[in-house]
């Protein structure tokens, strides 16, 4: 006999137990299925003919033969109905979804930080939790709420991040690496746990956290999100929901003092090294954030439902009538133990110029909260994938809250500070439709129509192409967008020991246009960004926000080709960038992440293995630096970083549902390159850590 799991096991001896006490209670066995048995009641009213225990018997035979209820929603095809589990993300403006891939594949496993896995990766403070900031200026965060969280961004969950899951039974996702010696470890984890109700009906929770303690002083940082999720994609009802936890505790030691203490000399203690913010400074970040929120829709058909029609609303004539609903709060915490020049002669130059509030240590708290109400209304005309698929409309009211602290003798230069509220009303709509399978189209506006952002607008337009040589497709997609943009509010008004300011900036105005050519089964993909901006908002050399008054204009070009030789892939991704003034917003002109591996079948459909290489790279810049204070990346123009490259060894496996990673991080430090790892400024990169990782799903 083989192995029985014990939960089997288990089972199986209920199973007999119960059947053996069955005729002791008046039960039997007819044909597999059980039968319950009452006395006969002749008084009773028959007009079948049957017996009462006859019909109990049929009953309750038909009842065990019932199926299963089916997945009914307007949402899923065919296709994705029958696969055992999916997942999508959802939008707060209509209610639509997205379907996701699954993150349970072999493919870029050994890519562990988030801040390194789209596109060609990001510069980086050194450290798992730090801040960070794409490469690409396209990707780069722009935080229209809540800006002093921007450079934390890859850490943070939003409703629009959500996974959302359907599974036809509980699933699970464990992930677990760590680097490093004790004193300097370095820790991922993440949990997901997805359970369905009924077939249209699930929940999930959501728990991840990312932090190292540090190859340098001060360097310590742990980067937390947990959310709670429910979704119902019933047949006409939808609804997505949860509740989001994000939080961040991060020293901050201002970099290293003298670059050249890493690019001129070999220090074997990195701990050694002297930073700029030093255990007595005693300067770190908080940030916490909390987020409700909900989307919901009611599809009411204008026509009767065919059974042709089948389990969808998706191709009859159909009013979807829905509403959203956000609340999102966050604080943020800036402390540290430096006090004010004296104006004796000190040894080291002070960090901060300025000591508005006090001259003993800084705590600096702000506050935001925002509230978003929608309500929208959507006309499927006939079919949802017709030429003229989706008419969404829906008008918003967004309203914010700050609070930030002004002393009452610079209320005259820089406001009252406390509590203040603005209050925006919105107007948005989109167009949507395909014409077959070969061309997509939309085109959507939002305008402010009322408040504080009163004046605002953001409109584009997007279509999509598609050719199909022996079912393998070609894509080409090209978008337009203009948008006319208050500030932040942040970037407009701000007080604090170390910063402060009052600004009356004009409103941004851009255009933004992008083009990408895709053959997903050739692995190659090539696009291009234009971007024109007039009155551009950044922070400059001196760290505080200024406004660019000519016209900027960025351009980019992509390239992502994947080669495969048997078993050999040379994976490549390439960027290309050009900046018309560097000073307002730096680019490197060349980045590019190449992945070159061997994989092979060490058991087939059992264990797959890859060997292999990662290395990063780009050429030298004026790249960013970093100020603590306010968690910003400001531009300088002293000192060019670059020309360096990054390179990783790494081993993965999958055996059945486990992902295995063995990784040797940065292992030419100290080889070749020049010492030169630095991609902020002032900011060295890890040197060598040796990794191992784990990813486990479980389907039961």
């Amino acid at each position: 006999m083989g192995y029985i799991p014990a939960r089997t096991y288990l089972w199986r001896s209920l199973a007999a137990a119960v059947l053996a006490i069955l005729p002791l209670a008046g039960m039997g066995q007819n044909n597999g299925s059980t039968i319950i048995r009452y006395p006969v009641d002749n008084s009773s009213d028959n007009s079948s003919g049957l017996l009462p225990s006859q019909m109990i018997e049929r009953d309750t035979i038909d009842k065990a033969r019932r199926p299963k209820k089916p997945l009914e929603s307007f949402y899923f095809d065919d296709s994705t109905r029958a696969r055992r589990i999916f997942s999508w993300k959802v939008s707060m403006d209509n209610n639509n979804i997205a379907l996701q891939d699954m993150d349970t594949s072999i493919a870029n496993f050994q890519r562990d930080y988030p801040f390194m896995q789209q596109g060609v990766g990001s510069a980086s403070l050194g450290n798992l939790g730090g801040a960070s900031i794409p490469l690409d200026y396209f990707q780069r965060p722009r935080f229209r709420n809540f800006s002093f969280v921007q450079a934390w961004a890859s850490y943070l969950m939003t409703p629009e991040r959500i996974l959302f899951y359907n599974a036809r039974m509980p699933y699970t996702n464990i992930s677990y690496q760590m680097s490093g010696q004790r004193a300097k470890e370095e820790q991922l984890f993440h949990a997901v746990i997805s359970q369905n109700i009924s077939p249209s009906s699930s929940f999930n929770l959501d728990y991840n956290s990312d932090g190292m303690k540090g190859q340098y002083e001060r360097q310590k940082a742990l980067d937390r999100y947990f959310s709670a999720n429910f979704a119902h994609t019933g047949k006409r009802y939808a609804i997505h929901g949860g509740y989001i936890y994000n939080v961040g505790d991060i020293q901050e030691n201002g970099g290293i003092e003298d670059m050249r203490d890493i690019t001129d000399t070999v220090m074997d203690m990195t701990d050694n090294i002297p930073v700029r913010l030093d255990a007595s400074a005693d300067a770190r970040n908080l940030y916490k954030g909390n987020t409700f929120y909900w989307t919901q829709s009611y599809g009411i058909p204008l026509r009767r439902q065919r059974v042709s029609d089948d389990l969808t609303l998706s191709k009859i004539p159909t009013v979807f009538i829905g509403q959203s609903f956000q609340y999102t709060s966050f604080k943020k915490i800036y402390s540290d133990a430096l006090t004010a020049p004296t104006g004796a002669e000190d040894e080291k130059e002070p960090f901060y110029e300025h000591f508005y509030i006090s001259p003993d240590g800084t705590r600096d708290s702000i506050r935001q909260s925002m509230m978003d109400v929608k309500f929208f209304m959507q006309l499927q005309p006939y079919n949802r994938n017709g030429a003229l698929g989706l008419v969404t409309a829906g008008i918003g009211d967004e309203h914010n809250s700050y609070y930030y602290y002004v002393p009452d003798n610079y209320q005259g230069l820089y406001g009252k500070g406390g509590k203040q509220s603005k209050n925006s009303i919105y107007a948005y709509g989109k167009l949507e439709g395909a014409v077959s399978r070969y061309l997509q189209w939309s085109a959507d506006a939002k305008l402010y129509m009322i408040g504080y952002r009163s004046g605002d607008f953001d409109l584009g337009g997007r279509l999509s192409l598609s050719a199909y040589i022996k079912d393998k497709p070609l894509t080409l997609d090209a978008s337009v967008r203009f948008t006319l943009r208050e500030p932040d509010f942040w970037q407009q008004n701000y007080f604090s020991n170390h910063y402060a300011w009052s600004n009356n900036f004009s409103k941004e105005k851009t255009t933004l246009i992008q083009a990408a050519f895709r053959v997903p089964d050739a692995g190659l993909e090539l696009g291009g960004s234009y971007e024109l901006t007039q009155d551009k908002v950044y922070y400059g050399p001196d760290v505080v926000p200024q406004q660019y008054g000519d016209m900027l204009s960025v351009m980019g070009l992509y390239l992502r080709k994947d080669f495969r030789l048997g078993g050999f892939h040379l994976n490549h991704r390439v960027l290309m960038q050009w900046s018309s003034d560097q000073t307002v917003a730096p680019v490197p002109l060349l980045s590019a992440d190449l992945s070159y591996f061997f994989g092979f079948n060490v058991v087939k459909n059992v264990l797959y293995m890859q060997i292999g290489l990662d290395g990063r790279y780009n050429t030298e810049y004026y790249a960013y630096a970093y100020d603590p204070a306010i968690g910003q990346f400001y531009t300088q123009d002293r000192v060019k970083l670059g020309n360096y490259p990054s390179m990783d060894a790494f081993v993965s496996a999958k055996w059945k549902r486990l992902r295995l990673l063995l990784k040797l991080q940065h292992w030419n430090c100290n080889l070749f390159g020049g010492n030169r790892y630095f991609e902020v400024v002032d900011y060295p990169q890890n040197r060598m850590m040796f990794k191992i990782g784990l990813s486990w799903a479980f389907y039961d």
